[in-house]
C-alpha cells in the first residue's frame, strides 16, 4: 500500500502556533518535503518546525520554487499548464512530484510543509493535480494551519468581520483588482504588498482610506513590525510577508 502524503500548514512564523496535530504527524513522518524561495537559501517552513520538533534522522527533500507571479496552474481535468514563461517553475513542480511519489510508492509517509494554511495561496496546490495525474488513488491528508491573514489581524488587534461584513483577501501585486475590492468590501486584506506598496498608499489616500489601513510585516516572527500609520513603513520594513489590512 502506498504511503500517506500529509500536507501540513505550519503557521505564519511562530512555532507555538503549530497545531498539536501538525506536531504529531511531523514527529511520525520519516520524510519531510519543504519548499524554499531561493535555490541557495533555506526553507522558512522548515526553520519554524525545527524550533518545535526534533528532526534528527529524517530525510529532508528541499524543493526550490522561485517566488514569481503566476496566474495559472495545470489542471488534472483540462491538462492546462502554465504559460511557457513559467516552464522553469513547471519543471520544478514536476521534479518535486516525482520525488514525493518515489517515497510514497515505497510505503514511506511524506509530510509536505507549507507556511500558513495549505488552502490559502499555498505552493502545494500547484503540485496537487500533478500528483493525482501520476497516481489517482494517492492518499493525501491536508492538515490546516494558522494563516498569515488571521495571524496578522490578531497581532494588530483587528476583527476581520462582524455580522454581515464582507471580507476580501487579495494578492496585492494584481493591482487592477484592488480598487473594485476596496469599493465593494468592508474589509480588504492585501497580501504580498512590498513591490507595490507605494501604489497602494497612493490609492488608499485617493480613496480617503489611508487612516483605515494597518500594515503588518512578519506577523508572529521575531522581527514583526506593525504600522498603524502605513505611511511610516519604509522600504526596509517591507518584504514578501508584509500584509495590509483595510477595514472601513
Amino acid at each position: 500500500m502506498p504511503g500517506i502524503l500529509n500536507v501540513i500548514g505550519v503557521g505564519p512564523g511562530d512555532p507555538e502556533l503549530l497545531t498539536l496535530k501538525a506536531v504529531k504527524i511531523i514527529k511520525a513522518s520519516p520524510v519531510l518535503c519543504v519548499p524554499k524561495g531561493r535555490e541557495e537559501g533555506s526553507s522558512l517552513a522548515l526553520s519554524i518546525v525545527e524550533k518545535a520538533v526534533d528532526l534528527k534522522g529524517k530525510e529532508i527533500i528541499e524543493s526550490h520554487f522561485p517566488m514569481r507571479k503566476t496566474m495559472k496552474k495545470r489542471s488534472a481535468v483540462s491538462g492546462q499548464r502554465p504559460d511557457k514563461d513559467d516552464s522553469e517553475l513547471d519543471a520544478k513542480w514536476d521534479e518535486t512530484a516525482k520525488a514525493i511519489l518515489d517515497r510514497l510508492r515505497m510505503d514511506i509517509d511524506v509530510a509536505f510543509l507549507t507556511l500558513g494554511d495549505p488552502a490559502i495561496y499555498s505552493t502545494f496546490f500547484y503540485l496537487y493535480d500533478r500528483l493525482l495525474e501520476l497516481q489517482p488513488d494517492l492518499n493525501i491528508r491536508i492538515i490546516p494551519g494558522v494563516s498569515s491573514v488571521t495571524a496578522a489581524a490578531a497581532r494588530a488587534g483587528i476583527s476581520l468581520g462582524l455580522g454581515n461584513d464582507r471580507i476580501a483577501v487579495l494578492p496585492a501585486n494584481y493591482m487592477d483588482d484592488l480598487k473594485p475590492a476596496l469599493e465593494s468590501f468592508d474589509t480588504v486584506v492585501l497580501m504580498k504588498v512590498s513591490k507595490v506598496f507605494n501604489e497602494i498608499v497612493d490609492m488608499l489616500s485617493g480613496m480617503n482610506l489611508i487612516e483605515n489601513a494597518v500594515c503588518i510585516s512578519n506577523a508572529g516572527m521575531d522581527d514583526e513590525k506593525i504600522f498603524r500609520n502605513i505611511k511610516e513603513a519604509g522600504e526596509e520594513d517591507l518584504n514578501y510577508f508584509s500584509t495590509v489590512i483595510v477595514k472601513k
